[in-house]
């Protein structure tokens, strides 16, 4: 079987399909990968895989460009003849499928949250709501298609804006997470040490970056003793990201200690106290899964996507979405009381091993790839 991977950048391919790419080879399938051009591109050659840099821009809306692109799409399928195509977020999974449905093409589309275009508020949002929503169902549309959904609250939203039928849905725990790498260190902040409170993300607004800088002015200004640490870069491909300016001033504030891009993320998460993620809405957060197999208490938002990773009271926190004074609260609450922190990480950890393993999700992430290859075209 031939398997065409499609991302709209080739860091994602790197961090969260590289697995799932690896298990496919092992299991004797031939592999492309493909993505705009990046640095991980030539990480990912490195590893013995065929990597296609794509003529796509992620934010472009010019029709010309656009067109080019699922030209060029089809062009490669033509060329390459895969059994399959695998298509990431919302924009690849609809060109992706769209020209997978032409060719003829065995179609998996895994859309990890619902993206900008059905989040924001915006009118650029909202203008490309409908059009979209009718891409998808042309694309996700025949036998031989399957959506792959994080959580029960995307798989309910696809439901009922009748975009796919319910029978072709797939719903799957994200990416998964190695947790051999990820393991519980002891990194629990000695008495004379502020703790360590880290939100590692894209610097988005919409994955709380601002409550979480305004929950650290407020537990600053009381005088407790905590170290506040963003991790992760912007995204400009992404109308939501934060400009550089604005993360250095914050810096400069004294509010939080600004990391960039971290590539050792078992690092992080094991030195971490807890971590915080206060988004606005999910597909599977895989910063928090990463951070529960290291057995951090987790804080995060009542919201889809994040409520599935955790369950309040028994391995983390949930606050509401947009509420800087309840994620502040609840940062103090597991400041003044280690001993629950410390049960709320040991019951993430467990969890982490048992729902979000990446050799569980990549097993069943498998066994829809057989799904489709065994329909007839």
């Amino acid at each position: 079987m031939k398997c065409l991977l499609f991302a709209n950048t080739d860091w994602y391919l790197y961090n969260f399909r590289r697995s799932l790419a690896a298990a496919l080879r092992a299991e004797g399938h031939e592999v492309l990968l493909v993505s705009p051009p990046g640095p991980y591109g030539i990480k990912l050659r490195e590893l013995g895989f065929t990597w296609i840099p794509a003529p796509m821009e992620r934010a472009s809306l010019n029709p010309l460009r656009e067109l080019a692109l699922i030209g060029w799409l089809f062009m490669l399928m033509r060329e390459e003849r895969p059994d399959v195509v695998h298509g990431f977020t919302i924009k690849c999974a609809v060109y992706g499928a769209l020209v997978g449905r032409l060719a003829k093409v065995g179609r998996i589309n895994a859309v990890a949250g619902m993206g900008y275009v059905f989040t924001s508020d915006s009118l650029k949002a909202r203008l490309l709501r409908t059009p979209v929503r009718v891409l998808m169902r042309i694309a996700l549309g025949g036998e031989r298609a399957r959506l792959i959904l994080q959580n029960p609250d995307d798989v309910q939203l696809f439901h009922k804006a009748r975009i796919v039928p319910s029978e072709r849905i797939r719903l799957l725990r994200g990416s998964g997470v190695d947790c051999s790498r990820f393991l519980p260190g002891s990194a629990t902040a000695s008495a004379d040490a502020p703790l360590r409170v880290v939100l590692a993300a894209r610097m988005l607004w919409d994955k709380g970056v601002g409550e979480f800088i305004e929950a650290a002015r407020i537990l600053k200004s009381q005088g407790r003793r905590l170290s506040f640490i963003l991790a992760g870069a912007p995204d400009p491909g992404n109308p939501a990201s934060i400009a550089d300016e604005q993360l250095r001033a914050w810096r400069e504030e004294g509010l939080v200690e600004w990391l960039g891009h971290v590539a050792d993320m078992p690092g992080l998460m094991a030195g971490a106290d807890i971590v915080v993620l206060p988004s606005y809405r999910e597909g599977l957060p895989k910063s928090l899964i990463e951070a529960a197999a290291c057995a951090r208490p987790l804080i995060t938002t009542d919201a889809p996507g994040c409520r599935e990773v955790v369950t309040h009271g028994l391995n983390g926190l949930l606050v509401p979405v947009r509420d800087a004074v309840s994620l502040a609260e609840a940062i103090a609450r597991l400041q003044d009381d280690p001993v629950f922190a410390r049960r709320l990480g040991e019951a993430a950890r467990e969890k982490a091993l048992t729902e979000f393993d990446e050799r569980v999700v990549i097993e069943q992430t498998l066994a829809v790839y057989h799904e489709i290859a065994l329909r007839p075209v």
